[in-house]
């Protein structure tokens, strides 16, 4: 899965909870299912920052070794 995909689907789960009566036990995994996926998201997205700030540190090296 990926982090597109994790947003939409937590999009989705979080309008079927704001707009549907939906019984308890449907709305308890429906909320389990958005806290795993927004869980992941923070994941992704953390390795991707992490990954940008690697890539931004390297061209720095590269920029000051052509200086």
């Amino acid at each position: 899965m990926s982090y597109e995909e994790a947003i939409k689907e937590l999009e989705n789960i979080i309008t079927r909870l704001e707009g549907e009566q939906l019984p308890l036990k449907t709305a308890q995994e429906l909320f389990e299912r958005a806290r795993e996926l927004s869980k992941f998201a923070q994941e992704e997205l953390e390795k991707t920052t992490g990954k940008l700030y690697q890539i931004k540190k390297e061209l720095d090296e590269i920029t000051e070794e052509e200086v």
